[in-house]
């Protein structure tokens, strides 16, 4: 592997851990409505299991409403019963065209215990980032031992991974504390 080889691999597996991230805390219920928020739903239909967002057009028209408007009205059901069965504790109605999810303000402890998750799934980010780092440095360092890659050139490219490694860390970080910000937003 040539230097920039090791930096093309770090900085593409830290970028999966930071979208991983980002697409977590996402789904995460902040009492604003978010689109995102219904991506873990998944519903039976056509005799097999499938996202919402597959099955319907989600909209948030107002800051507490989302409106899940099924391509196919039969499947009203199943989505409505779906979202009722999501581990996010929310209760959608349903008018015959669309599915309205209101979202409740959330309590003061509830807030905490996401800030809490949103804490947890962040420090898992981390450590992928870092786990990354770790690997690609023992691929220069065995390159260097082979003979691959010269001393300085080691040096250097150890150096550049732990700049990849620190903008990584601060990105998560800086996204944790927007998710933090707008949970704990009355």
């Amino acid at each position: 592997m040539t230097a920039s080889t090791h930096e093309k691999e770090a900085r593409k597996k830290m970028e999966k851990a930071l979208e991983a991230f980002q697409h977590e805390i996402q789904t995460l219920r902040t009492g604003r409505a978010s689109v995102g928020l219904l991506d873990t739903v998944d519903v039976e239909v056509y005799g097999t299991k499938m996202k919402v967002n597959q099955l319907a057009t989600i909209t948030t028209p107002e800051p507490r409403l989302i409106v899940v408007t099924p391509w196919d009205k039969n499947q009203l059901r199943a989505i409505e019963k779906a979202i009722m069965a999501s581990p996010l504790d929310l209760t959608p109605s349903n008018d015959g065209q669309v599915i309205r999810v209101p979202l409740p303000q959330l309590t003061e402890e509830r807030r905490k215990e996401l800030v809490k998750m949103v804490g947890k799934l962040a420090e898992e980010a981390r450590v992928s980032v870092r786990n990354t780092r770790r690997q690609i440095v023992d691929s220069i360092k065995k390159a260097q031992k082979e003979g691959d890659i010269p001393e300085d050139d080691a040096h250097r490219e150890v150096a550049r991974i732990q700049e990849l490694t620190d903008e990584y860390v601060k990105k998560i970080d800086e996204a944790l504390q927007h998710k933090e910000e707008e949970i704990m937003e009355v």
